[in-house]
């Protein structure tokens, strides 16, 4: 047990940290094998959204999730299963691009100068 107040600190946050990985990567397993066991366009999915949530949070590098996700991909492939382009994006019109004159003309400011690189005298 530490006896120093920063390291008995730092204890906590690791027990804390380490809780917090553990169950993200159960939620990857759980949702991985899920697919595994019964390949489906929303399983595939929600597997692919834990190994990005992973990678945002630092815990799988993104290599690791992009060879991971090719694995799963490559299987639902084999077995048949298409993932769906959700309905919300389709659905969801872009808005039109305002016109300019709605907005006044910011001024531009001219690029600065790079200074001169100095001669060395040898």
């Amino acid at each position: 047990m530490p006896i120093i107040k920063s390291a008995i600190k730092r204890m906590k946050q690791t027990i804390v940290r380490r809780e917090r990985n553990v169950a993200t990567k159960k939620d990857i397993k759980t949702a991985t094998k899920a697919f595994n066991a019964k390949p489906s366009a929303s399983a595939l999915s929600k597997a692919h959204s834990e190994l990005d949530k992973a990678v945002k949070k630092g815990l799988i590098k993104k290599n690791t999730a992009a060879r991971r996700k090719a694995a799963l991909s490559a299987k639902a492939k084999t077995d048949g299963v298409k993932l769906v382009a959700s309905a919300k994006k389709a659905a969801a019109p872009k808005p039109a691009a305002k016109k300019a004159a709605s907005k006044p003309a910011a001024a531009k400011k001219p690029a600065a100068k790079k200074p001169a690189a100095k001669k060395s005298a040898k």
